[in-house]
Formats: C-alpha cells, sequence, structure tokens
C-alpha cells in the first residue's frame, strides 16, 4: 500500500473536505480523513499519502436570547448570518443565549427553534445552551484575573481584526501605552447603577455608558480598603480595566473592518471604559461569555446588528486578553455542535469576520422590540403567512431585492434568497430600516 507522497491545501467547507490538487484522472469519488493525513484511493488501489495544510474556514452563529418570541427584525439578523455562513459553505451553530436567567421565558427556546426550522434556517450539531458553561466562564474568569493591563496590550499587536493604535499612524506602526504595569486587569466594583448614572452620561445611540473609575482609583490609591470590604462581603461586581490615556494625550485604539460598515475605531478609555464582566448578582456579563463562546466554539463570522459596533471593540480587546491568558489553549468544548461545525480545525479564530446590519425600526422610528406583538413570529403563523413571506421580506430588509426605499418585498425561499445574496447588497443602503406598519400588514395579509 505504498505510494508516492504529495502534498496540497484543503478548504473545511460544512463538514466537506475538498481537494484543491488534482491527483489522477482516474481517482474514484471518495476520500478517508485522518488527520493530519489524507489516503485518497485510486482505481488501481494503490493508495498516496497526503500531508494536509491546514486552511480550514469556520463556522458563523446564531446566538439569540430567549426572552420572547422573536420578531421580524430577529429574522432578519438571523438570515443575514445564515447567508453570511452558507454563502460560503460554512457550518453554522445554534447557541441559546439564557445566561441572564431572570430575562428567560419558559419555551421561548423551543419556539425560536421550530421557527428557524420552520423558515428553512439549519444549523449544525445540537444547539448549545450557555446556562450550561458556567464552570467555562468562571475559567476564563480566573484566567483574566491573573492578568495585568500591560499583560493585554502587548498582545494587541497588528491584526487585521483589532488592533491597538496611535490615532493617526498605521497599525503596524503602534507605539506601546505606557500604563503602570501592576495594574490588575480585573478588579471589583462596589458602585451601584445610581452612582454611575449620577457620573457619567450615556454615549449617544448604543446606550453605552463609560464608567468613571470611581473603584479603579480606589483599588490604585487605597488597596487595603478594596480588599478589606471583598472580605467582608460588600456587594460588588467585577470590571475589566482599558488602558489609560499616556502623558501626550493618545489613547489606545481599537480598529477593525466591518463588511457593512467600513474601518470602524473606538478609543478604549474614552469610547469604552472599564466595563463589568461580572455582575454583583453573580451573573457574567453579555459582553464575556459571548467572546468565550465564539472563541472556544472556534466562530470567525459574526454578523449582527450595528447597535453592537461599540461592544464589537470591547469583545476584540477581552478576546486579546483571553489569548494572553493562555485560556484558549484549553481543550475545545466537547459540544456536538462544535464537533459537527468545526471537526478537525485549530483554535485560530482569533480575528473574525465582523459584518453588523443596519437596524430595522418601528414606524415611530424606534427600534423593534419583542413586546411589538404585530410582528413576532407567533402572530405571523398564526395568520397563516408562509415561511417564503418572511424570508422575501428579511431578504428585502437586507437589500438583496434592491433599496428598499426603492422596491416593495417579494417572496422567497431561504435557498433563493442564498442564491442571491452579496454583501455589495448590503453595503448598498446602510441607513437603518423603517417598517411602514401599513405595508407590513398588507403585505403579510394581517
Amino acid at each position: 500500500m505504498g505510494g508516492q507522497k504529495l502534498t496540497y491545501s484543503r478548504t473545511l467547507k460544512h463538514n466537506v473536505t475538498k481537494i484543491t490538487k488534482k491527483i489522477s484522472k482516474n481517482a474514484v469519488p471518495w476520500v478517508k480523513l485522518h488527520t493530519p493525513l489524507i489516503f485518497v484511493a485510486f482505481g488501481s488501489m494503490r493508495f498516496i499519502e497526503v500531508q494536509v495544510h491546514e486552511e480550514a474556514s469556520m463556522p458563523g452563529r446564531f446566538a439569540p436570547t430567549p426572552s420572547g418570541r422573536m420578531h421580524i427584525g430577529n429574522i432578519y439578523a438571523m438570515l443575514g448570518a445564515w447567508l453570511s455562513a452558507r454563502s460560503r459553505d460554512d457550518g453554522m451553530i445554534l447557541r441559546i443565549e439564557d445566561i441572564d436567567g431572570p430575562r428567560v421565558v419558559p419555551g421561548a427556546a423551543d419556539a425560536m427553534m421550530d421557527d428557524l426550522r420552520w423558515l428553512g434556517l439549519d444549523w449544525d450539531g445540537d444547539p448549545v445552551f450557555q446556562s450550561a458553561r458556567h464552570d467555562m466562564y468562571e475559567d476564563a474568569l480566573r484566567h483574566l484575573r491573573g492578568l495585568d493591563v500591560s499583560d493585554v496590550l502587548d498582545s494587541l499587536g497588528p491584526a487585521d481584526a483589532g488592533t491597538a493604535s496611535r490615532p493617526g499612524k498605521r497599525p503596524d506602526a503602534a507605539a506601546p501605552i505606557l500604563v503602570d504595569s501592576s495594574a490588575p486587569l480585573v478588579y471589583p466594583c462596589f458602585c451601584s447603577r445610581a452612582d454611575i448614572r449620577a457620573a457619567s452620561a450615556p454615549q449617544e445611540g448604543d446606550r453605552f455608558m463609560v464608567y468613571p473609575g470611581t473603584c479603579r482609583r480606589l483599588a490604585a490609591t487605597d488597596p487595603a480598603q478594596t480588599r478589606e470590604r471583598v472580605l467582608r462581603g460588600d456587594r460588588h461586581s467585577l470590571r475589566i480595566a482599558m488602558p489609560e490615556p499616556v502623558a501626550d494625550g493618545t489613547d489606545a485604539v481599537i480598529s477593525f473592518e466591518d463588511e457593512v460598515f467600513g474601518m470602524q475605531r473606538f478609543d478604549l478609555p474614552r469610547d469604552i471604559g472599564d466595563t463589568i464582566i461580572r455582575r454583583a448578582d453573580g451573573l457574567f456579563s453579555y459582553q464575556l461569555v459571548v467572546v468565550v463562546d465564539d472563541l472556544t466554539m472556534r466562530v470567525d463570522d459574526i454578523v449582527r446588528g450595528r447597535d453592537l459596533l461599540r461592544s464589537n471593540a470591547l469583545q476584540i480587546y477581552i478576546r486579546r486578553a483571553l489569548i494572553a491568558s493562555g485560556f484558549v489553549d484549553r481543550p475545545a468544548s466537547d459540544s456536538s455542535a462544535c464537533d459537527s461545525a468545526t471537526s478537525g480545525q485549530t483554535a485560530s479564530a482569533e480575528h473574525p469576520h465582523y459584518a453588523h446590519l443596519p437596524l430595522i425600526d418601528n414606524a415611530g422610528g424606534r427600534r423593534l422590540a419583542k413586546r411589538e406583538r404585530s410582528l413576532d413570529m407567533g402572530v405571523l403563523r398564526a395568520h397563516g403567512v408562509t415561511a417564503e413571506r418572511v424570508i422575501g421580506y428579511c431578504a428585502w430588509l437586507l437589500g438583496l431585492q434592491g433599496s428598499p426605499s426603492k422596491t416593495v418585498p417579494q417572496p422567497m425561499s431561504a435557498s433563493e434568497a442564498l442564491s442571491e445574496f452579496d454583501w455589495a447588497k448590503v453595503r448598498a443602503d446602510t441607513t437603518d430600516r423603517r417598517i411602514d406598519q401599513r405595508a407590513f400588514d398588507e403585505y403579510f395579509g394581517l
């Protein structure tokens, strides 16, 4: 069973390995995979050993919160995520973001999965529930607590997804940020929401509030008092610290290229600020768990609403911190969803592809909410609306049927939307979409 040794590159696409080098015209149409080797059977039944160079692609994900029935805006975002992944023949993970127990509505996760199946938006493997991953989040927090701020800044080198740099300079010419190397990356915060509101002003647009640094200053100037308050059980959250401005007034900047909105730059201390990663009630924050999940599930395609552009910069910072801590060297999650969608890959989803979509507003110009019953899937399906009408409407919102301001929606299936999908069509109009309730009701026959 000897034979010549060949070398090729492979790309893992939706769990199918495609050989990119033509080896023989009389090769039989099957391949048996043995990582890191592949043995290809030929008509003569001789075997050729093939050395593999990994160029494996990685999955996208659905990440709904089971706080109620999905509405048309949720489906719009999930369709965008599904089209992005499936247009590259990549895998798709379903992650139920139920980490915030008090917000979870019983039965909502099952209804979401039923709606996705009905719409033809499939995923690979079993769904993953954040509520079953507390040990992993605790481990990630333990890794972060072993770092100083400077450890993260050292890791923020040139990257196509995120970079710490000084404004006006190329990312690969980034200068180091001067901070106290002993400043802990994670510190306790005893402030109440009222305290923070009184000392801060929310940022426009996405309700982001920059923390004024009260407890960070306390930890720096009186660490004994901080330790004493923790030991006596004073209620506190945990925050991740951003780098502080350097003497010449410049700051650490996270930059990343977004598929829809182009290059984005956020000043870490001024635009983001120290952020809670574990709440005072003991629950882990969304900002931490979403990064842990994407890293351990090796997700490299992240599609969501533009209101999370600022959060994306924060998540890049947390991502780099986890990588610097050695957390990603831990074994991959053993969930069947991860195995199914990412089989044979290494943990290299350090710099994902980002796409943030225009938001969907109601007739009054306010962002859609799950309490708007007329737009939710339960109401639509109860009225006999077809899956093609829902997919067609969301594809129209994405711009796949021409500019939403100049066209009217047409029904189409998920597979038909996939054949029309192109990010250039989404980028053609980045204004937020506004749903006209009368036109919506007429289209769906309500």
